[in-house]
């Protein structure tokens, strides 16, 4: 009857395959598999509490959301997207391959720049979208959620292959601790020094596939902006 205390996965699988709420799949499974393994209700909210208390610092990501209001209010997003529109020669996989640069730059310094709420909505996304409006005039509405995916992308393509460049990160140290565990000498320096090439790779798939996009939207729109600048030309 042991097997039985494996329902709460079980649960989970179903839950995520329907769809249904993750954080109430979750909680049923928990309470589940603590009824079945003889732990009593009360003992399960004193366990879930004290859980909660020890990992307290994961809700910290509550305290970005003041600063995103800051940044909305005094309007720096705007400030960003007039800076783009102003470039002319930016196209959005060129924008999109500099940040990705930064994001790995970053990484291997270990300066926290990143994130999707904090970095990427109120700025990377807006000054990505303001050098499409400023190169191809009113790219679609499809493009422009195209754009808004891929600068996402950079951000998790960044940090993904970038994150471990850094000796002292707690992928490095988590590795390192692993495989020591398991008897293996290894050091963090050669962690970091094996991550390198993986994230030069990941940087340059993404100069490919950010070119091809500029690429796209070129033979897309370009013949459209040409065409609109005669037009303006010969009303003057």
């Amino acid at each position: 009857m042991e097997w039985i205390k494996l329902i709460g996965i079980l649960i989970i699988l179903v839950g995520f395959i329907l769809k249904l709420d993750t954080i109430a799949v979750v909680l049923v499974a928990g309470l589940v598999t603590a009824l079945v393994s003889g732990i009593s209700f009360g003992e399960f909210l004193s366990i879930l509490g004290e859980a909660f208390v020890a990992n307290r610092l994961v809700t910290l990501f509550f305290l970005t959301l003041p600063m995103i209001g800051l940044t909305e209010r005094f309007g720096l997003r705007q400030q960003a997207t007039y800076l783009i529109e102003g470039m002319k020669g930016l196209t959005p996989g060129r924008f999109m391959s500099l940040y990705m640069f930064i994001r790995e730059l970053a990484g291997f310094f270990s300066v926290r720049i990143q994130g999707h709420t904090q970095f990427v909505r109120p700025l990377v996304d807006p000054m990505a979208q303001a050098s499409a409006t400023a190169k191809y005039e009113e790219p679609s509405e499809e493009d422009a959620e195209k754009i808004k995916a891929r600068s996402a992308a950079m951000e998790n393509l960044g940090n993904f292959y970038a994150q471990n460049t850094f000796v002292a990160a707690a992928g490095v140290l988590l590795i390192t601790g692993t495989m020591e565990s398991l008897g293996y000498e290894i050091s963090a320096v050669a962690v970091a020094q094996a991550s390198l090439p993986v994230a030069l790779i990941a940087l340059l798939l993404v100069l490919i596939t950010n070119q091809l996009l500029d690429k796209k939207m070129e033979r897309k729109y370009g013949r459209k902006v040409e065409l609109s600048d005669k037009d303006k030309g010969g009303k003057q």
